[in-house]
């Protein structure tokens, strides 16, 4: 084509990165507070009281009808207070971006704080009341805040962030889960809230964070994209966007804001079965789907399945495993921090497709030290180290950037449709392993990290092969990207001649 070479003539200008506004991380985090942090910390506080609110469910039971409580109906009824949190969450993945779209990003955040305040006071009064059931609701409304926070929270991030920190803002969801994780391992050791008489106030601590929210997340804007592209408010986009990036930088978001405003005229938000018919978006779409799904299927559970075992064989007394338990849980948020460093810097590709490499590595070492664990004294070290070299890797890659790709990938119209379509998986994979992991490990016992393995492999190379670099790139011309790798020959020719027109106006500035 004629104009190919003046493309390679033309010089790829990019804003350089730089510190975001306070006010911008300010908002972030008032954002995560009551959003991601309440997944993670609802994931790992519900491991501490097991025992005592079994117990509680005995007592109760025996109240009610004069004897004991058969051990498989304590079984079942344990198990659906755990697991009815993956049900709560998978229809607030479901709900969330029309809830997003309806009230706002921030209008949907404050309204789930209100479903995380019920929660706790359901729960809260369980045990005063002797009314097991409250928990089993309780722990049904926590989890469809978290889903509906999970869906929402990466979705503001994303569209208040610059484009030259949307990476590292958006790791503020895995930074949140992570160190909601690692809150809910500390709060819940014996020494804290983890004692048999405090269970009840354990599990109310979840309405700390929703309270944090309300206190703060009003003072912070709407979404500006939002503001501007949903509901055509220019005035209030513009305030909101002073205020996120300061008067004398905003402009620079506003152009990039205003060039999709133009090109999505006329154009709705999409529902997520429109998105399925949709040719334009079948490998964004692919992709999210795959990685969520992965998220929960490349092995991390069993990891934390087997690091107690591997703990024991390490020569660790029992009673001081939940400290080291801990550590794995700093590790991964420590990873975290480091991902929000380097997703800048390494790009999204790298990051990814090396931490599903890596952990691919340490799944084939881990079988070996396992099926050799008596074999020698320092092999049940090798395996601990594994199990830490293995979350590491996780944090580095898979567990950070899969949130990032979720808002990158989409535009305005289609990304809460998007995000509730991804999040649907994400929730049905973690109910999936949750169900089918017992047998997986009954029946491969430490061959099961090859399956996890072989996981890890393919999203690698997928990865590597279908999906191209999102770094310092606007949604636009991520879109186009795709277009033109995947979509008609016309669709590439417009691509292309879209980004010649911008790389032309560029270079007149």
């Amino acid at each position: 084509m004629e104009f190919q070479p003046l493309l390679l003539r033309v010089p790829h200008i990019q804003r350089k990165s730089r510190f975001p506004n306070l006010t911008l991380v300010l908002a972030a985090c008032a954002a995560c507070i009551g959003g991601t942090f309440q997944y993670g910390y609802n994931i790992s506080v519900i491991n501490a009281p097991t025992k005592p609110v079994q117990s509680f469910i005995n007592e109760t039971w025996i109240h009610r009808y004069g004897t004991h409580i058969q051990e498989g109906i304590l079984t079942l009824l344990w198990s659906v207070i755990v697991s009815v949190f993956t049900l709560g969450g998978f229809i607030g993945a479901s709900v969330g971006g029309m809830l997003a779209i309806r009230f706002g990003r921030k209008g949907a955040l404050l309204l789930n704080s209100v479903f995380a305040l019920l929660a706790s006071l359901l729960m809260g009064l369980s045990y005063p009341t002797g009314v097991f059931e409250l928990l089993i609701v309780g722990r049904f409304l926590i989890g469809l805040n978290a889903g509906i926070g999970i869906c929402v929270q990466p979705l503001y991030l994303g569209e208040i962030a610059p484009k030259s920190l949307r990476g590292a803002m958006a790791m503020g969801t895995s930074i949140f889960i992570t160190g909601g994780i690692l809150t809910g391992q500390v709060v819940g050791l014996k020494e804290l809230l983890g004692g048999d008489d405090y269970w009840p106030i354990l599990l109310s601590t979840s309405c700390i964070p929703a309270i944090l929210q309300f206190l703060i997340l009003p003072w912070f804007p709407e979404s500006p994209r939002y503001l501007l592209i949903d509901k055509g408010d220019d005035i209030q986009c513009s305030k909101a966007l002073k205020q996120l990036h300061g008067s004398e930088s905003y402009h620079y978001e506003r152009e990039d804001m205003e060039q999709e405003r133009v090109a999505m005229l006329g154009v709705k938000p999409k529902k997520p079965w429109e998105l399925f018919m949709d040719p334009n978006l079948r490998w964004q779409l692919l992709t999210i789907m795959l990685l969520n799904c992965a998220q929960q299927l490349n092995g991390i559970n069993a990891i934390y399945f087997y690091a107690n075992y591997v703990f024991t064989r390490a020569g660790i007394p029992v009673e001081k495993i939940p400290y080291i338990t801990i550590g794995t849980g700093a590790c991964e948020c420590l990873t975290a921090l480091t991902c929000g460093l380097l997703v800048e810097s390494l790009g999204r590709r790298i990051l990814i497709i090396g931490g599903y490499s890596l952990m691919t590595v340490w799944c084939a070492l881990l079988t070996v030290t396992l099926t050799f664990q008596d074999a020698n004294p320092w092999v049940p070290y090798l395996s601990m180290s594994c199990v830490f070299a293995f979350i590491l890797s996780f944090g580095l890659g898979p567990g950070g950037v899969t949130n990032i790709l979720n808002t990158e990938l989409f535009t305005q119209p289609a990304r809460p449709a998007a995000y509730m379509i991804g999040g649907s998986v994400n929730w049905l994979s973690f109910f999936f392993i949750g169900m089918i992991f017992p047998f997986i490990v009954n029946g491969l016992q430490q061959y099961c990290f090859l399956v996890f393995l072989v996981n890890c492999c393919l999203v690698a190379i997928y990865i590597f092969f279908a999906v191209p670099e999102t770094k310092n790139k606007t949604f636009l011309q991520i879109e186009q990207e795709f277009q033109a790798l995947y979509g008609s020959k016309r669709n590439a020719e417009d691509a292309s001649v879209g980004n010649l027109s911008e790389l032309l106006n560029t270079a007149d500035m």
